[in-house]
């Protein structure tokens, strides 16, 4: 999500190149990016994999690609509107066109018509559920539902998932799906990370019961989880340095003391942060593959080789300590 405005085509190509030729086989966009979302980078993210594509086309096979289509509240983006069954049927078109390729593997809704307890709306009381209007966002999902089913009959798409979502969103899906002999969900994207640990148990459980893949965005906490901005700390380029579109909601003092405690576990296992949160994640039972970012090949490197590490019980136990006392901590 960062292509096109911290990294260049020739960026991306690099990273593509060495992603796939050590075993990565997902790509993740979303017709939003690049981030921070604006008119001027909107659509860039997949129009810089399309290129690559253009000129791979023979690799497509090696890869599940997926993408979103953007929910309410960008108004250069459908005006701002809901996620109807029109705008995933256009939306879809138009991520084809820019991605340059004939289907999208796993097309997800990047989050829900109504509000959902997401980039740090998950304290108490921040939603009113009792106010939602079941009924109507029912009615809305059954005929996104059915527009994915059309993509599908196409051949544009294969398999639809979520993001940002609940276990209300899941399995309401779910049960419209069964009901009307429609496509089920098969993924959802959430944040997850030793700083956001919101979706364990529950959500998770749900997931691994109902065979619904646990994909979590931003395992780093926005990069924080490295150490890099620890006690203000601002590197030149990176993404705390720009102006985000829901500010910067991960910088609170508390974060900032967990950070503190989660670098010292990783120096005591001799790993670098990255490498202990990365593994962390991806050892929680039910978490099916974990979505990483890089803005440089070093990152990308050190990133990848975190999976190949499996923390010892000492490790996880130190962990568990720190994440008691920083259960939320923004």
């Amino acid at each position: 999500m960062t292509w096109g405005t911290q990294n260049s085509q020739q960026d991306a190509d690099e990273q593509i190149e060495f992603a796939l030729s050590s075993g990565v086989n997902f790509i993740d966009t979303a017709e939003m990016y690049a981030v921070p979302p604006s008119p001027e980078t909107y659509g860039k993210t997949e129009t810089i994999i399309g290129d690559w594509l253009s000129r791979n086309s023979h690799r497509r096979s090696e890869f599940i690609l997926a993408s979103k289509i953007a929910g309410n509240g960008l108004p250069w983006i459908r005006n701002g509107a809901d996620i109807t069954g029109e705008a995933v049927i256009r939306s879809v078109d138009g991520s084809l066109k820019r991605l340059q390729t004939d289907y999208i593997d796993l097309y997800q809704l990047h989050w829900p018509n109504r509000t959902s307890p997401h980039f740090s709306k998950h304290h108490v009381g921040t939603v009113k559920f009792s106010e939602v209007d079941a009924a109507q966002h029912s009615n809305q999902m059954l005929e996104i539902l059915q527009a994915l089913d059309s993509c599908i009959k196409a051949g544009k798409i294969r398999h639809f998932g979520l993001s940002d979502d609940t276990t209300w969103g899941i399995n309401e899906y779910l049960r419209l799906s069964e009901k009307y002999g429609l496509p089920r969900p098969v993924s959802i994207q959430n944040e997850f990370s030793l700083l956001h640990t919101k979706d364990w148990p529950y959500l998770i459980e749900n997931c691994i019961h109902a065979d619904v893949a646990y994909l979590p965005w931003s395992p780093l906490g926005g990069g924080v989880l490295s150490g890099k901005y620890i006690d203000g700390a601002r590197p030149a380029g990176s993404r705390w340095s720009k102006t985000q579109r829901n500010g910067l909601f991960r910088d609170s003092d508390m974060a900032n003391d967990a950070v503190k405690r989660f670098v010292a576990v990783a120096g005591k296992y001799q790993l670098t942060p990255s490498q202990l949160a990365l593994a962390w994640c991806a050892q929680v039972d039910g978490v099916t593959s974990t979505i990483i970012g890089a803005t440089g090949m070093a990152q990308l490197k050190e990133d990848i080789e975190a999976f190949e590490v499996t923390l010892p019980d000492d490790a996880l136990s130190d962990l568990d300590v720190v994440l008691r006392q920083y259960p939320m901590p923004f």
